[in-house]
């Protein structure tokens, strides 16, 4: 499998926007793997969609604040972090590159934002935790309640500072890329949370994706709102729902006593024609009024989407795919880039919007594109 593992790859990267560690990625990668990447469900309208919806939304900048510090510093469940920016899950990151998961964590703390563990992690929680940064866990309900719980206590022993449950996926949305390639995961790559061997995710077929088949074998389809019951019972730790997008789950999951809610439609991974979160979240504010944080996962390719995230009311965002093409394009130096780009996106977003900081991103204005050509305006309150 060809990785992207040499450090003059890395030093001749120079993205200047995340286009180019895209293309980086997709040239250091094969084929298949870049398709399972990139790839979403069906014919990938919402794949397509959450970013043009990032690019619908127009932000009414403020005049004569004085910017001349601008500050990217925020808080995301209580913990001070650097920009208000985690690091999505996304699984088997030794697909890209070697030093996988560790790599990528040890990027996270060095950028002074959270990295989300996926449960389909390539490394053990507790190599990824041992960096010694800012480690959010997301956690697949499995066929095995006792299994789930037992892997729940894990996340907690080993330092993990919160629990990220995936609500999205009863089974993997249909993924015609991967059904094209036969697409299987290499022997030497697998998901160290679910056992110690092989499994059907190793064991390629024509016209059938053996990731698909893994996860349709081990996800629970029953996931509900008693399940969220029993992980509020067994962990302390903060619980984030990812995946809602309607403002009724929203309300009822804070009545659930969740700390956090990720507006996503899985990147458009899932429901081929889901609503976008950029499209969604306004609402899902509007419906919790402030009784948990929001945060937005789909599409962000920017600091300037960063600044548009907050002022539609979110407390801050994902970031998936990025982050993973900067792993495969250079390692653990190609994820500081992405992050440190990132970085100064926003830094140059707030101080031409005429903020000084988060908290006033997030009051600003927007105008939203609708689908006829005409605009809507939105405006938020929330402090930071």
């Amino acid at each position: 499998m060809g990785c992207g593992d040499s450090d003059g790859r890395a030093a001749a990267m120079v993205p200047l926007d995340m286009d180019d560690v895209e293309r980086a990625a997709a040239a250091a990668l094969p084929s298949d793997v870049w398709d399972f990447i990139a790839g979403g469900s069906g014919r990938e309208l919402s794949l397509a969609a959450n970013r043009a919806a990032f690019d619908g939304v127009f932000v009414r900048s403020r005049i004569l604040n004085d910017v001349s510090a601008c500050g990217t510093e925020a808080a995301l469940l209580g913990r001070a972090v650097r920009m208000p920016v985690a690091i999505g899950p996304v699984a088997y990151h030794r697909l890209v590159h070697p030093e996988g998961e560790l790599a990528t964590a040890r990027a996270a703390k060095a950028a002074g934002v959270p990295f989300t563990l996926a449960t389909l992690s390539s490394v053990p929680v507790e190599e990824v935790t041992a960096v010694g940064g800012s480690v959010w866990f997301q956690l697949y309900w499995l066929r095995d309640t006792g299994r789930t719980l037992d892997l729940v206590r894990r996340a907690q022993d080993a330092g993990c500072e919160a629990i990220v449950l995936t609500v999205d996926v009863p089974w993997m949305g249909r993924r015609v890329r991967d059904l094209r390639n036969g697409f299987a995961l290499p022997d030497n790559v697998r998901a160290v949370h679910l056992g110690s061997g092989a499994s059907t995710a190793q064991r390629s077929g024509a016209g059938s994706s053996a990731v698909a088949v893994h996860t349709a074998e081990t996800f629970s389809r029953s996931l509900t709102w008693s399940c969220v019951e029993r992980l509020r019972a067994c962990t302390r730790l903060p619980i984030v729902l990812k995946g809602v997008l309607a403002p009724e789950d929203a309300r009822r999951a804070v009545e659930h006593g969740v700390d956090a809610l990720v507006v996503s439609n899985h990147g458009g991974r899932q429901l081929d024609g889901a609503m976008t979160a950029v499209d969604a979240l306004p609402d899902v504010a509007e419906a919790v009024g402030g009784a948990c944080e929001l945060l937005l996962d789909g599409g962000v390719r920017s600091g300037t989407d960063v600044l548009k995230a907050l002022a539609l009311g979110a407390s801050g965002v994902l970031v998936g795919r990025p982050p993973v093409w900067g792993l495969a394009a250079g390692g653990e130096d190609g994820v500081r880039q992405v992050l440190d780009l990132l970085a100064d996106e926003l830094t140059d977003a707030l101080g031409l919007a005429g903020c000084a900081g988060i908290a006033e991103a997030r009051r600003l204005e927007t105008s939203v594109a609708t689908g006829g050509g005409s605009r809507r305006n939105t405006g938020c309150s929330r402090s930071g």
